[in-house]
Protein backbone atom coordinates (compact mmCIF):
# COMPACT_ATOMS: atom_id res chain seq x y z
CA UNK A 1 0.00 0.00 0.00
CA UNK A 2 1.88 3.74 -1.09
CA UNK A 3 0.88 7.28 0.04
CA UNK A 4 -0.09 9.23 -2.51
CA UNK A 5 1.55 12.93 -3.03
CA UNK A 6 -1.35 14.88 -1.81
CA UNK A 7 -2.61 12.56 1.57
CA UNK A 8 -1.93 14.72 4.17
CA UNK A 9 0.66 12.98 6.69
CA UNK A 10 1.15 13.64 10.51
CA UNK A 11 3.51 11.93 12.79
CA UNK A 12 3.06 9.06 14.83
CA UNK A 13 5.42 8.33 16.88
CA UNK A 14 9.58 9.70 16.91
CA UNK A 15 11.87 6.77 16.85
CA UNK A 16 15.77 7.00 18.56
CA UNK A 17 16.97 5.77 16.19
CA UNK A 18 16.94 4.22 12.03
CA UNK A 19 16.97 0.95 13.48
CA UNK A 20 14.28 1.43 15.97
CA UNK A 21 12.10 3.28 13.04
CA UNK A 22 12.65 0.60 10.44
CA UNK A 23 11.20 -1.75 13.49
CA UNK A 24 8.05 0.59 13.98
CA UNK A 25 7.39 0.68 10.14
CA UNK A 26 7.21 -3.20 9.95
CA UNK A 27 4.92 -3.20 12.70
CA UNK A 28 2.32 -0.20 10.96
CA UNK A 29 2.54 -1.88 7.63
CA UNK A 30 1.81 -5.43 8.90
CA UNK A 31 -0.91 -4.05 10.20
CA UNK A 32 -1.89 -2.47 6.76
CA UNK A 33 -0.79 1.24 7.89
CA UNK A 34 1.50 2.64 5.15
CA UNK A 35 4.04 5.16 6.80
CA UNK A 36 6.89 7.27 5.98
CA UNK A 37 10.37 7.84 7.18
CA UNK A 38 11.67 11.12 7.29
CA UNK A 39 14.85 12.43 8.91
CA UNK A 40 17.09 8.70 7.77
CA UNK A 41 19.93 10.62 6.16
CA UNK A 42 20.60 12.66 9.35
CA UNK A 43 20.75 9.24 11.28
CA UNK A 44 22.67 7.72 8.84
CA UNK A 45 25.23 10.13 8.86
CA UNK A 46 25.32 10.42 12.76
CA UNK A 47 23.86 7.28 13.98
CA UNK A 48 23.30 8.16 17.56
CA UNK A 49 20.79 10.37 19.09
CA UNK A 50 22.09 13.45 20.79
CA UNK A 51 19.69 15.81 21.71
CA UNK A 52 17.41 14.26 19.20
CA UNK A 53 19.50 14.88 16.58
CA UNK A 54 19.09 10.75 15.19
CA UNK A 55 15.46 10.79 15.90
CA UNK A 56 13.46 9.47 12.64
CA UNK A 57 10.19 10.89 12.35
CA UNK A 58 7.42 8.44 11.59
CA UNK A 59 4.53 9.79 9.34
CA UNK A 60 1.32 7.99 8.35
CA UNK A 61 -1.61 9.51 6.93
CA UNK A 62 -4.53 11.79 9.13
CA UNK A 63 -6.68 9.57 8.60
CA UNK A 64 -4.67 6.50 9.37
CA UNK A 65 -3.14 7.99 12.54
CA UNK A 66 -5.61 7.08 15.22
CA UNK A 67 -4.88 3.37 14.19
CA UNK A 68 -1.65 3.98 13.66
CA UNK A 69 -1.32 5.11 17.46
CA UNK A 70 -3.78 2.14 18.88
CA UNK A 71 -1.25 -0.71 16.77
CA UNK A 72 1.80 1.25 18.60
CA UNK A 73 0.05 1.59 22.02
CA UNK A 74 -0.66 -2.27 22.15
CA UNK A 75 2.55 -3.39 21.22
CA UNK A 76 4.24 -1.40 23.40
CA UNK A 77 1.62 -2.90 26.67
CA UNK A 78 2.20 -6.52 24.66
CA UNK A 79 6.08 -5.85 25.55
CA UNK A 80 5.93 -4.42 28.88
CA UNK A 81 3.10 -7.14 30.47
Amino acid sequence: MNLNEDAKLVQVFRAADNMQAQIIKSLLEANGIPCVLTGEAVSRIYPITVDGLGEVPILVREEDAQAARAVLEKSTRDVLS
